[in-house]
């Protein structure tokens, strides 16, 4: 029987990282060992609440959870509560979840779970990197540890989805990006520009959601409000950033088209503060830092979408 690999997810729940956790959730592949939360899409308060509640939903009471950090390490931020909903998940009105986060930090979960599983672990971030940032401050011999970190963020080529150059995980909190880019010395990077090659179309999406399961019923629920206002902005297609990242995470054989190159983290730019710069033509001298997700196998990503969905 093979060994299953050690998952540890940073995210910010949020109707996309919902998607993407019930992926993981349905993975036989690998062992959840904690999901840490950050604010991000929403306050703290609510992504926190929202991960006790899908795990529940979705019969996982059994994976830890630890709240992190509140607000980006320096300078406050907006959330994409005109997305998600006021509280992340569409404002339904959910009965929270009965259990509660545990008391450990998330920044020193992370630390003891890559002590854990050193050499082992497979770090997914679906949200601002904050967690993970504070988690290097507090450890710099963090990515010793880490077989494989998987990042949703950035923007590649610069066409970003909350400024004209950023995207939002990275803009949110960009000083903890910067910290975390030049920390690990590889990360595989799946950004809003794969995403955006990656979207599936709504009336699918929606036959998919009528699976006859707690999970596709909730997420129905929960997505009903993001899904009207990408249909209304983005046409017939719907993108779920955190999917793709998931996607990649947890099958990478599905990459059709990968690259290798450097990339930093503007914070200082009047009109590029969170961009994520990509020397494509290795002008700088600075080593390969990430691998770039440009191309993955459709069928699979939505069939792995389909099978989550569809799970008991």
């Amino acid at each position: 029987m093979t060994k299953k690999i050690p998952l540890l997810i940073d995210t910010d729940p949020g109707v996309d990282d919902a998607l993407a956790l019930l992926m993981a959730f349905s993975d036989p592949g690998h062992q959840l060992v904690g999901l840490t939360i950050a604010a991000g899409n929403v306050g703290l308060e609510h992504t926190v609440r929202n991960a006790l509640k899908l795990c529940e939903v979705a019969g996982r009471e059994d994976v830890p959870i630890y709240a992190g950090c509140a607000d980006p390490l320096l300078h406050p931020a907006a959330d994409a509560a005109y997305v998600h909903g006021r509280d992340g998940f569409g404002d339904i009105g959910y009965t929270p979840a009965s259990r509660t986060a545990e008391t450990e930090h998330a920044a020193l979960a992370i630390l003891r779970l890559s002590h854990e599983h050193a050499g082992e672990l497979l770090l997914v971030a679906l949200g601002p990197l904050t967690n993970i940032a504070l988690a290097l401050k507090l450890d710099p011999t963090l990515p010793q540890r880490i077989k494989r970190f998987v990042v949703m963020g950035g923007a590649v080529s610069a066409h970003g989805n909350i400024t004209a150059a950023a995207e939002f995980n990275i803009a949110f909190d960009p000083e903890a990006a910067h910290i975390v880019f030049l920390a690990f010395p590889h990360i595989d990077l799946a950004d809003w520009e794969a995403v955006i090659a990656h979207g599936f179309l709504h009336v699918e999406a929606e036959q998919w959601l009528q699976a006859d399961s707690p999970r596709a019923r909730f997420y129905e629920r929960i997505s009903l409000q993001t899904r009207h206002w990408s249909a209304d902005r983005r046409g017939d297609h719907w993108h779920s950033a955190d999917a793709l990242a998931m996607a990649y995470a947890l099958q990478p054989e599905g990459a059709l088209e990968l690259l290798e190159r450097p990339v930093a983290v503007e914070m200082a730019g009047t009109l590029t503060r969170g961009a994520t710069v990509v020397d494509w033509n290795r002008q700088e001298g600075r080593p390969d830092n990430a691998t770039l997700l440009m191309r993955y196998d459709q069928a699979r990503f939505e069939g792995l979408i389909r099978a989550a969905l569809a799970a008991t």
